[in-house]
């Protein structure tokens, strides 16, 4: 069993910039590749980034691609997301995730874990 608590959320201006954490429970961590997803008003939920085991590969959004950067520190159980240059279009509640098996490579929703998500709110 894997918790997850984002925090960091928050307003801010476009063009402007925030970071995302979440913090995971249990000792295993470094078992699951992480990911970060987001929903705005009326849409569906949606792919953002994930990051492998080791965190040295990532994979990204085209929408976010260049402006925001995923990284983890599996010593202290934690997934960040570094969003610059932020856009109208980025508002949403941002999610963090966490899967056991397979790649990183894989922009799809099937997680074993999920967060309760953090509002980011950027305005024109």
């Amino acid at each position: 069993q894997v918790q997850l608590v984002e925090s960091g959320g928050g307003l801010v201006q476009a063009g402007g910039s925030l970071r995302l954490s979440c913090a995971a429970s249990g000792r295993t961590f470094r078992s699951y590749v992480m990911g970060w997803f987001r929903q705005a008003p009326g849409k569906e939920r949606e792919f953002v980034a994930t990051i492998s085991r080791d965190g040295i590969s990532t994979y990204y959004a085209d929408s976010v691609k260049g402006r925001f950067t995923i990284s983890r520190d599996n010593a202290k159980n934690t997934v960040s997301l570094q969003m610059n240059s932020l856009k109208p279009e980025d508002t949403a509640v941002y999610y963090c995730a966490a899967r056991m098996r397979g790649s990183y490579y894989y922009s799809g929703l099937t997680y074993d874990y999920w967060g309760q998500g953090t509002q980011v709110t950027v305005s024109s």
